[in-house]
């Protein structure tokens, strides 16, 4: 039996997750969790085989769980599933340790189908990330600037992008306002933009939301 935990903060994605896998005779689900809070509270004691998981949650983010997760369960497999675009988002997190990405967009069997591949092989690759996976290594010395920022910088980067306020991204992420406020200092000298204005186009530009 594949025993699998889902993680996302949208209760009828994970609805729609449990009865796509509930239709596979050798795949149960776990565990469930909304925020990247619960899925360090809950997964060890799930026992699950792999972690679908959105990158975007409240609380921790997908990419702190990604660094966590390697360490404390180095067993767990991990396939992002996320409405983020795959041009942006895909080989960063491959790189960060995941073990496939799908777009939620994508049709229902891809899901089962990288569930499936992750389990056998490890991984799950499909032709659109493969390509990527080759760009990236034949334009990795033409580096785009929001290539350069860490994942909590890209992450505060979409959320000011998005419109989010200082004080809404602090609660958000349990942060004070003047980390916030440090962050986003340090993205802007990063990216050379002197206004959120210019960021959001750069984000809009760069598909970054």
């Amino acid at each position: 039996m594949i025993n699998i935990f889902i993680a996302d903060d949208h209760p009828l994605i994970r609805e729609g997750f449990k009865k796509i896998i509930d239709e596979e005779i050798d795949m149960s689900v776990v565990g469930e969790a909304s925020t990247g809070n619960e899925v360090t509270q809950y997964i060890n004691n799930s026992h699950a085989d792999i972690l679908l998981m959105d990158l975007k949650m409240p609380g921790k983010s997908g990419w702190t769980l990604l660094n966590e997760l390697k360490i404390t369960q180095p067993d767990l497999l991990i396939l992002v599933v996320t409405m983020l675009p795959e041009e942006q988002y895909a080989v960063r997190a491959i790189r960060e340790g995941a073990n496939g990405f799908i777009n939620k967009t994508s049709a229902i069997d891809e899901l089962i189908k990288g569930i499936r591949s992750v389990i056998n092989r490890g991984k799950y690759i499909n032709p659109k990330t493969a390509n990527l996976l080759h760009e990236e290594i034949e334009r990795k010395n033409q580096t785009q600037p929001h290539q350069d920022l860490s994942n909590r910088e890209l992450q505060i980067l979409c959320m000011i992008a998005e419109g989010k306020k200082v004080r809404e991204i602090a609660d958000e992420l349990s942060l004070s306002i003047s980390t916030i406020n440090t962050y986003r200092f340090r993205i802007m000298s990063k990216m050379n933009l002197k206004t959120n204005v210019a960021l959001t186009r750069y984000a809009i530009e760069y598909k970054l939301i």
